[in-house]
């Protein structure tokens, strides 16, 4: 580890993905805000495989701002699984995570880490206290998001809290070490049960760019969520089984007596929906156990979950060792 980084007090990880229109925007207003904390501290700024010129305007601005370090991906992981890579490469005794896209408030993490060292918790929460610039269908949405996994994963999953946190070193080691292949540390986070604080604030509109949360990607969150944290969907599985059998033996008891009252009339109709109905139901089914299955085998192949393309860091560090060995072998002439 370089010696400058022997001691850093604040890590603040954020992910970027095609983040070129928003990273000069982002810096110009987290700069003066860790500058001003009086403590050392780095950035890691972990490219999640961007198309754009993220990375190279990234290199630019360290030239300027040594504290801010460069982690490329080889490709696009997703957010969860860059953010678990600015995890483990972070070195502070607090380390936050915050998006580049400026809607949580860099502000913000003043106060989060003297909420952190007055009260002396481990997890700060940054909570959504207002989200008025957010569409009533991102709202709507959200809201219906948290209310189903306190439901299936537990009370402890906080409203509004997304991935704007600082966690304490403790936290960070405990998370570092997980086994899991697809983490969602807004649900994991909380369910380590460290002690914790929050401090709201007020989401504002993204600074530039277009969302790296679409519809899509909102349902493949709400995929990984539930079944990370909960057999709930094979429980339904087991519940549509049991409805299905239940309609099965009505469906055979009401032909019985349709047949010994004579009534028996050749009917396309009701075999027809029979068939629909059963077979959805078996496909579904199918879908959940299959979904599971599939987590199971990604994890027994445990093939890594990322791949660092270039660390900023590990290059600085090898032209400091270039540079000794340099001297050493000048001296030795």
């Amino acid at each position: 580890m370089p010696q400058r980084f022997a001691s850093v007090t604040l890590s603040v990880v954020t992910p970027m993905y095609n983040e070129r229109e928003a990273v000069d925007h982002f810096v110009a207003r987290l700069r003066p805000v860790l500058d001003g904390l009086g403590v050392t501290y780095e950035v890691v700024a972990v490219d999640d495989g961007s198309r754009d010129a993220t990375v190279a305007r990234l290199i630019e601005m360290r030239r300027e701002w040594p504290e801010l370090r460069v982690v490329a991906l080889r490709r696009n992981v997703g957010h969860q699984t860059a953010l678990r890579a600015g995890l483990r490469s972070a070195h502070g005794a607090y380390v936050v995570s915050i998006d580049a896209d400026l809607q949580d408030p860099p502000e913000v993490i003043g106060e989060m880490l003297d909420a952190a060292r007055q009260q002396d918790v481990h997890v700060v929460y940054g909570v959504r206290g207002d989200r008025s610039t957010d569409t009533v269908f991102k709202r709507n949405t959200a809201g219906l998001y948290y209310w189903v996994m306190r439901r299936l994963v537990g009370p402890w999953v906080s409203d509004n809290a997304g991935d704007f946190r600082l966690m304490s070193r403790a936290v960070v080691d405990v998370l570092n070490d997980l086994p899991e292949q697809r983490p969602v540390y807004r649900l994991v986070v909380p369910s380590l049960g460290f002690s914790s604080a929050e401090v709201a604030y007020t989401r504002a509109e993204r600074v530039a760019g277009e969302t790296k949360y679409p519809l899509s990607k909102m349902i493949k969150l709400t995929l990984d969520s539930v079944t990370s944290f909960s057999a709930a969907p094979l429980r339904i599985a087991t519940w549509l089984g049991l409805f299905s059998f239940l309609l099965c033996l009505a469906l055979i008891v009401s032909g019985l007596a349709a047949w010994g009252f004579g009534a028996v009339v050749p009917g396309w109709t009701s075999l027809y929906i029979a068939v629909l109905l059963l077979g959805g139901i078996q496909l579904i089914c199918l879908g959940l156990l299959g979904e599971y299955i599939g987590r199971i085998y990604a994890a027994s192949q445990n093939r890594p979950q990322f791949l660092v393309a270039m660390d900023t860091e590990d290059e600085a560090a090898r032209r400091v060792a270039d540079g000794i060995e340099s001297v050493e072998l000048a001296g030795r002439r």
